[in-house]
């Protein structure tokens, strides 16, 4: 699993995810589309943490700058 994502990638995705949070949090956002939320703010996490997004393989995008 070879990092595939760029620090910008990274920051992104977090802020889209802490975004996702506060709207379920204050309840802006409920019900099933809440969960479908989550679950994407959750992946994005992850995948922000791991450095690298399975979706990017298959394509063979990188974000990460070369050395």
């Amino acid at each position: 699993m070879k990092a595939n994502m760029g620090s910008a990638d990274k920051i992104i995705r977090i802020l889209i995810a802490v975004v996702i949070g506060i709207l379920y949090f204050t309840g802006q956002i409920t019900g099933t589309a809440a969960i479908i939320l989550l679950v994407l703010a959750g992946i994005f996490i992850a995948t922000s943490f791991i450095g690298f997004c399975p979706l990017y393989a298959p394509f063979k995008i990188s974000t990460k700058k070369k050395k």
